[in-house]
């Protein structure tokens, strides 16, 4: 239905969004059948109708009929690979990275809906260990590689992840020691708008949260609230509803660890972060807004989701199903992945 359509239908959309109910009913995720039990922790949501799954085992799932079905596109050869992100330009155009160190590190490109495949890139460095991807549009992206020779590494596309170039690293702050980012979500590196752009990480001293203004050639950082000081703790996901208004979640994934302050928030475009008062009660891997709202978003992990209604502020707990990371559409769809083959589309 389009978005004019759900409006007219629901005029307090926006509204039940920020209160997080609709009709009375707190939003739920409502399970789709994948057909698998590999582990997605790859997810684009492009519509209510049309999302990409990407996971171990090189495996990569489309839908185009709002979960009923689902296609195994999964590029061929692929078994060894790791994805762990995809960006999708609609339902026939998408591109997925695939994580590890050295060659292991890949990105594949498609524009028939998975029909084929192209290797756009290889890495060829054995110190490069890539993370994450976001891009601005459908020609302009970046993708993220863990330190090597002490600064992130930063990879651009130009021409819609056909072709890739290494950035200087000149206007990149020194990494801390044992600083990383985590591959958890395809969410420690994102962008909002025609140029900014942030990347999230952990394992060293502190959290930190880099953001860029120009696509990724000259980078500010700030500390976040979320603890790190151990390879397992960290910010592990952004989102950003705008150039100025972000969250962050994370903590220590280890399920026998706790992780208090697992949610922080920034107004500044993330010059400063302010922990989340009531944070999530566990880590956290993934987090979106809802669409069409300035105050209601969601985080999920492998222990729940948790709603917030006041901007980050405070989280509470409306599910208890394992998902990894999540992504919404403006056509109020919105998606979650994870463990075992899960996949869910949220319900109002």
């Amino acid at each position: 239905m389009a978005l004019a359509a759900v409006l007219a239908a629901a005029p307090s959309a926006a509204a039940q969004a920020d209160s997080g109910q609709a009709d009375g009913r707190v939003p739920h995720w409502e399970l789709k059948q994948t057909g698998t039990d590999v582990r997605f922790r790859g997810l684009a949501a492009v519509s209510r109708s049309t999302a990409w799954l990407a996971g171990s085992g090189g495996t990569v799932l489309r839908t185009t009929d709002g979960g009923r079905s689902w296609r195994d596109v999964s590029p061929p050869g692929a078994g060894e690979l790791q994805f762990r992100d995809v960006e999708a330009f609609d339902a026939r155009r998408a591109v997925v990275l695939a994580i590890g160190e050295g060659e292991a590190s890949r990105v594949l490109r498609t524009e028939d809906g998975g029909a084929t495949w192209e290797e756009s890139f290889r890495n060829t460095d054995p110190k490069a260990f890539y993370d994450c991807m976001t891009f601005f549009d459908s020609r302009h992206g970046l993708a993220m590689s863990d330190p090597v020779d002490g600064r992130f590494r930063i990879l651009s596309t130009r021409d819609g992840g056909r072709s890739w170039t290494v950035l200087p690293t000149e206007g990149m702050p020194d990494a801390q020691p044992g600083e990383a980012g985590f591959a958890a979500s395809g969410q420690c590196l994102v962008s909002s708008g025609p140029g900014d752009v942030w990347l999230a990480t952990g394992g060293g001293a502190t959290a930190r949260v880099l953001h860029s203004a120009d696509r990724g050639l000259h980078w500010t950082v700030a500390e976040s609230t979320i603890p790190a000081g151990d390879p397992a703790r960290g910010v592990f996901a952004l989102a950003f509803r705008d150039r100025v208004h972000g969250l962050a979640v994370g903590g220590d994934y280890r399920a026998s660890e706790a992780s208090p302050r697992a949610g922080a928030v920034t107004r500044d475009g993330g010059r400063t972060w302010r922990q989340s008062a009531t944070p999530p009660p566990a880590y956290r891997s993934g987090v979106a807004w809802l669409p069409h709202s300035r105050r209601a978003a969601l985080a999920v992990g492998p222990t729940g989701t948790d709603l917030t209604t006041d901007a980050g502020r405070t989280w509470r707990t409306v599910d208890t199903g394992s998902y990894d990371t999540v992504d919404c559409t403006p056509d109020l769809g919105c998606w979650a992945a994870g463990e075992k083959g899960r996949a869910a589309r949220l319900e109002w």
